[in-house]
């Protein structure tokens, strides 16, 4: 018998792992003390502290000096993006990817719109890559940053970053890039120092942690100015008493993470693919195809036609199952995806398109079983359907 209710909108956010939780309780009982205080108690906190950001940052072979916590990763893009602006005296170019998140594409609009910047968009092709072509072309000596994000977060596309760098290194050497890792932290392999980025965003509730914290990896010697100004704490990047809670919940789940989990992920995501590639002749996979090689091993983004979205998505949540649309932090606003749109999607795709996406918590059963229901609700409300 299958679970009463089957979540499959980890993109989103993911349930936290049990030791999360304990190391957040034990903390509130017990570790409950500020880590800028001199007395022995607030000490270990302190060292916790410290035990935490090498935690996080061994996880992308970074130092524990490198890692600021956040409030998670919009606030550690905004501090990517706007903290290196603002200690750059040349007012020029700044380059993102269509694939970006909003925290990254705004931030960097926001840039042009205060500070005098240009923004513009690094273009897509058809499956939700980065266009290289297009990238090289849009390089010169005024690019002062690029944003490239590790996985998009609508389509499960890897960027790749390392050819960005390697443009960047030949065409735009004093260019910083900017990664934003959220849907790929833990997931798919990282290393801050191979890469060529200069920074790299993190979220805990991603990865099994809890809401309200993140960091963002900085690169020894990469330049920032604080967006929040107060008692200094975090070498002066961002003031204001640590959440001791989160960052040690955050810790905790990173330390938990199962080491196959990639593995596991591309798994169920393949048996979602082909349970409803054979009910739904109709699905389109929107961005890259599981097993392809820019392919995230945890969301598939696909079309059903001519159903639109909202209406699947409430059709299984009466049925228990939970499904996405695409970015849970716009999917309360009108409009159809910036992603979509730059991929070129036609309009009947994107209004029809659902996100699956997997974590370790899910199983081969329960993913089987919300197929079988997204078929079920498929051929149902097809037939209602105005074509």
């Amino acid at each position: 018998m299958r679970n009463p209710e089957i979540y499959l909108d980890n993109s989103a956010t993911t349930r936290p792992c049990e030791a999360a939780v304990e190391a957040m309780l034990r903390c509130m009982r017990e570790d409950y003390f500020n880590p800028s205080a001199l007395y022995a108690r607030a000490v270990d906190v302190e060292r916790a502290l410290k035990t935490a950001r090498e935690t996080v940052a061994g996880a992308v072979g970074a130092r524990e000096q490198d890692v600021v916590f956040t409030s998670g990763g919009t606030e550690s893009d905004n501090l990517a993006i706007l903290g290196h602006l603002l200690t750059r005296r040349e007012k020029g170019t700044v380059l993102y990817s269509a694939a970006e998140h909003p925290g990254v594409r705004n931030a960097c609009r926001e840039a042009a719109a205060l500070y005098g910047f240009t923004a513009r968009e690094i273009p897509l092709n058809a499956r939700g890559a980065l266009d290289l072509a297009a990238l090289e072309g849009m390089l010169d000596g005024n690019v002062q940053l690029l944003c490239v994000m590790q996985v998009c977060n609508e389509t499960g596309a890897l960027l790749p970053v390392k050819e960005v760098a390697a443009l960047r290194d030949r065409l735009s050497p004093n260019a910083a890039l900017h990664v934003d890792g959220v849907q790929g932290f833990l997931r798919v392999p990282f290393s801050l120092r191979d890469s060529g980025a200069q920074s790299y965003a993190v979220s805990a509730h991603k990865v099994h942690g809890p809401k309200g914290v993140g960091a963002l990896i900085v690169q020894s010697g990469h330049r920032l100015h604080p967006l929040t100004v107060g008692g200094g704490q975090q070498q002066n990047l961002r003031s204001g008493t640590e959440n001791t809670v989160g960052i040690l919940g955050f810790a905790a789940a990173v330390r938990h993470y199962p080491a196959d989990a990639a593995e596991r992920l591309a798994a169920l995501k393949q048996t979602a693919k082909d349970a409803l590639a054979a009910g739904i002749p109709e699905m389109r996979v929107l961005g890259p195809a599981p097993g392809e090689a820019d392919a995230a091993p945890h969301i598939l983004y696909a079309a059903f036609p001519p159903v639109r979205a909202e209406t699947m998505v409430h059709a299984l949540a009466a049925s228990g199952i939970m499904v996405g649309t695409g970015s849970a932090c716009s999917s309360h606003k009108r409009g159809r995806s910036e992603v979509l749109t730059a991929m070129g999607v036609p309009a009947a795709l994107t209004d029809s398109s659902i996100r699956l996406s997997f974590s370790v918590d899910n199983t081969a059963e329960d993913v089987r079983a919300a197929a079988e229901e997204m078929i079920r609700q498929y051929r149902l409300l097809a037939r209602f359907t105005r074509r």
